[in-house]
């Protein structure tokens, strides 16, 4: 079996995940060391070893050094087997990243497979289950991508609990697909999720944005989540243009204002309304991996952030394309995919 060495070093989980995804399509194995090794918590994390037993579960694969705290790790895939699974991160951590981690995978399957994925739903630093259905699986259907999610139960962290369940269909043949221009924008709403904490600390976060980005009264709500199996604030912003919708979270923090969340997500999504870019800086390193499995496509972004380009480099690797992005203006970069 041809094996990639992989440095861990240059990026977070991420590069995990996508070394994952791109062994079990391409059929070729990876060796990972320093995984993590600038975070605060190198090595793997529940999260991170979810997302490694589920690759292993559904491509049959041999691994080495899959346990908690592990900084190297051997992936020698098998076959990719459709079907139903569930997985459960054990905890907070996102079940959203090991739904990724699968997707692609999965895709390339002859049948449909279910997935019923436990553990966070909303979690910071990760992509939330509304993202990825506002905005993530929208795009990726442009591609030739089916898949769907359901959530039947947010789960925020610290306390987890969330379930939710994807359905993911055969990808007969990929497409080539350019975000270059987002269109005139057609509006802007906002939702306050709301855990086991009293309903004002959403109001207070949506008057922040009405005040900022001028949000109107009833493109606002405030949404209770019953039953509550932990406290949890979760702020969602969604930006409508013509041709792409983008969504972003602000999370609530022990110790950080309603205000202060809300401020927060106003100054990221302030970044992409004053730039004229069409994909956001999130979803941006995400379009990559679908994108070069099609054999190319391009997008427009308003930052070439790390994670974009760590993820850029990986995926050379394992394909055979080209990954390169120039300035057009400020806040303004073109990516382009080509094999």
């Amino acid at each position: 079996m041809d094996m990639i060495e992989i440095d861990g070093s240059a990026g977070g989980g991420q590069l995990l995940r996508t070394a994952l995804s791109l062994s079990l399509c391409t059929g070729t194995g990876f060796t990972m060391t320093k995984i993590r090794a600038k975070r605060s918590k190198p090595g793997l994390m529940r999260q991170h070893l979810t997302a490694v037993n589920a690759a292993a579960k559904i491509g049959n694969a041999f691994v080495e050094g899959a346990e908690l705290g592990a900084t190297t790790l051997r992936f020698e895939p098998g076959v990719v087997t459709p079907g139903d699974y569930r997985f459960a991160t054990g905890s907070a951590g996102s079940a959203m990243l090991v739904l990724q981690t699968v997707l692609p995978p999965l895709w390339q399957c002859d049948r449909p497979s279910t997935l019923r994925l436990e553990g966070g739903t909303h979690n910071p630093m990760a992509p939330s289950a509304d993202f990825l259905v506002e905005t993530f699986l929208p795009a990726v259907a442009k591609i030739g991508i089916e898949a769907s999610l359901r959530i039947e139960r947010p789960g925020f962290f610290p306390a987890g609990g969330g379930i939710a369940h994807a359905v993911v269909q055969p990808a007969q043949a990929l497409r080539h697909a350019e975000f270059l221009d987002r269109g005139e924008r057609r509006g802007m709403s906002a939702t306050a999720m709301l855990s086991g904490l009293p309903n004002n600390i959403g109001e207070r976060e949506l008057d922040v944005l009405m005040r900022r980005l001028h949000l109107p009264r009833e493109a606002r709500r405030v949404h209770e989540v019953t039953p509550s199996s932990g406290p949890g604030n979760v702020l969602l912003l969604r930006v409508e243009h013509d041709s792409h919708a983008e969504l972003f979270t602000g999370h609530g923090e022990r110790g950080v204002t309603a205000e202060r969340v809300a401020e927060r997500l106003c100054e990221e999504a302030g970044h992409y309304l004053r730039s004229t870019a069409c994909v956001g800086e999130h979803l941006s390193d995400q379009l990559l991996l679908p994108m070069a499995l099609a054999g190319g496509g391009a997008f427009t972004t308003h930052l070439i952030s790390d994670h974009l380009s760590s993820n850029a480099r990986l995926i050379e690797k394992f394909l055979p394309v080209e990954i390169d992005w120039t300035e057009l203006a400020p806040q303004l970069w073109q990516v382009r995919i080509a094999s």
